[in-house]
């Protein structure tokens, strides 16, 4: 299995099998309700590796991921495009579209030890737009 970030915004950013480790998806509803609630939220939660440049290659583009992370709620850009696919044998098994996503939170984490480092991206569908957001899946490269 494997997973494939896209993220539009000023610049794209591309993330491929190599980079992405996990993929969470989750719909959020207030835990006091009694009844379905209208205050819903979509938020994802992505696990990757922060890969070194090595002869000559492009820069890593989770560099892109952490500078998106500090643009503050007054620049329309901190709102992204977020698409993640999950495929397994040459199949994408679902397709998640976040079209008004920002980042909740961001880390990094490196040790001494591993080569290379980690990231978590977690991010949000601006909620006044739910309705955008769409759940695909099912259908062959």
């Amino acid at each position: 299995m494997g997973f494939k970030l896209n993220v539009e915004g000023s610049e794209k950013i591309d993330l491929g099998v190599d980079h992405i480790l996990s993929v969470k998806f989750e719909m959020d509803t207030p835990d006091d309700s009694n009844a379905r609630s209208t205050d819903v939220g979509v938020v994802m939660v992505i696990r990757g590796k922060i890969l070194t440049a090595i002869d000559g290659e492009a820069a890593d583009s989770s560099l892109n991921i952490a500078k998106w992370s500090v643009i503050p709620a007054e620049q329309a850009d901190c709102y992204r495009k977020v698409a993640v696919e999950v495929v397994n044998a040459s199949q994408v098994v679902r397709k998640f579209t976040l079209p008004n996503a920002f980042v909740v939170d961001y880390a990094e984490d490196f040790g001494n030890t591993e080569g290379v480092g980690e990231f978590t991206l977690r991010v949000k569908q601006k909620k006044d737009k739910t309705e955008g957001v769409k759940l695909e899946g099912g259908y062959g490269m």
